[in-house]
């Protein structure tokens, strides 16, 4: 029975209602209108398809959390998507983007694990109230942040049982980390419209981003074609077919490693989701040195992003707006850590002359695992998305370790 007070709590209603945003959303951005072309050259579509759904969740219209809405998009539409993102790999291109992809992942990873001490120890300098009594309470909460922005929900579960965090805490720190983490990726949205200016203050090289670009822009261009309908059903039937071998291979291997090697679940190799994406992720990869590779031609990307559009509006579900007047103490500590992040990002990214794409990536990998960072990626280019999932992935495998590392970094930092 759903006890849910908001004023829509049918899934069906509220599925139409985001369809209907996101239909919207579609229509204006793609309007030749002045109001529009402006607008949007502000906020990107991409940021306001996060933001509708979560302005009705915070006016109690639709209960995101009552919803099971997420996790029909993100146990179904993600790995479909990842699939039909990854179809279309072009490894030899990837390849010459360099190694500052990875080199700015894991600076983004470093960025975490000492960004979260240091909030504490700022916020026990400036405002020790909010840590007050309840410091042992506070860095326990922190350390599902943790495994969240370095890896995933996975890993925030894996965080929660590890250090045994209180479900108040818990549910705070879930808060603070939607927020925090979607108002920096609206940042890298709005930036990435602006790369170019981005990468000249940084005095990076593009151009191995540029060139790849163009190179998969000419291989999609001599392989369109109008979609029929044996095409588009062929793409349905990859996607979701491989879909369904990813949970049927996972609800193998997950049990089996649980059961077997119990140790295992530190790294989340004990997680059904995590074998899902990864599962999902490497079919697509393997397909794309098949014939299958040509579907990009009659709109598998096209159809992975709508999938990956509708995960974004679930997302937003899950944000209330005003949540941040309810404890604004560790909204602020939250705010800190993610400074810390960025700060050593944009620092490092200047030190190598990483483009801004690298710096957008890297952290996305990590902060907003498989659901943001091929978002983010095709910001830039439909084509780099694959760059932003073979990063999270990698994201998934640090994630718990190096929450680990962070959670006695910041158990130190608090005196506990």
């Amino acid at each position: 029975m759903n006890e849910s007070t908001a004023m829509i709590t049918n899934d069906a209603v509220v599925f139409g209602l985001l369809m209907l945003l996101l239909g919207i959303v579609f229509k204006t951005n793609a309007s030749s209108h002045p109001f529009w072309k402006k607008f949007y050259g502000i906020f990107p579509s991409v940021l306001v398809c996060y933001f509708l759904p979560s302005v009705f969740n915070s006016l109690g219209i639709i209960d995101g959390n009552g919803s099971k809405l997420y996790f029909v998009a993100s146990r179904y539409l993600l790995p479909a998507a990842l699939v039909l993102l990854t179809l279309s790999t072009d490894f030899k291109e990837i390849r010459k983007l360099g190694s500052k992809a990875v080199i700015m992942f894991l600076t983004g990873t470093v960025g975490i694990v000492i960004g979260g001490p240091i909030a504490l120890l700022v916020i026990g300098w400036i405002a020790p109230d909010v840590i007050g009594a309840t410091a042992d309470e506070v860095w326990r909460g922190m350390t599902t942040v943790a495994g969240s922005w370095i890896g995933g929900s996975a890993n925030q579960a894996a965080m929660k049982e590890v250090f045994e965090v209180g479900d108040v805490i818990f549910s705070k720190m879930v808060t603070v980390d939607i927020l925090v983490a979607n108002v920096w990726m609206a940042v890298i949205l709005i930036g990435a419209g602006k790369s170019k200016m981005v990468d000249k203050m940084f005095h990076a090289d593009s151009s191995a981003i540029d060139d790849v670009k163009t190179r998969i822009e000419e291989y999609s261009a001599s392989i369109a074609k109008m979609p029929t309908l044996p095409d588009l059903m062929m793409i349905l039937a990859i996607a979701c077919g491989a879909t369904g071998a990813a949970h049927f291979l996972s609800d193998i291997i997950a049990p089996y490693i649980q059961a077997n090697y119990p140790a295992m679940e530190e790294y989340s190799l004990t997680s059904g989701f995590f074998w899902i994406v990864v599962i999902a992720t490497a079919i697509g990869l393997s397909l794309s040195f098949t014939k299958y590779r040509n579907l990009e031609g009659v709109g598998s990307t096209r159809v992975g992003s709508a999938f990956i559009y509708i995960l974004i509006a679930t997302i937003g579900m899950h944000m209330d707006v005003m949540a941040i007047f309810e404890s604004p103490g560790l909204f602020l500590l939250g705010i800190i850590w993610m400074l810390v992040h960025v700060a050593l990002l944009l620092g490092v990214a200047k030190l190598i002359k990483a483009p801004f794409f690298f710096v957008a990536v890297g952290s996305q990998a990590n902060v907003g695992g498989a659901a943001s960072a091929p978002v983010v990626a095709a910001a830039f280019h439909p084509s780099l998305a694959p760059v932003g999932v073979l990063l999270a992935v990698l994201g998934y495998t640090l994630g718990t370790y190096a929450a680990y590392i962070c959670g006695l970094l910041m158990q130190a930092a608090s005196g506990s």
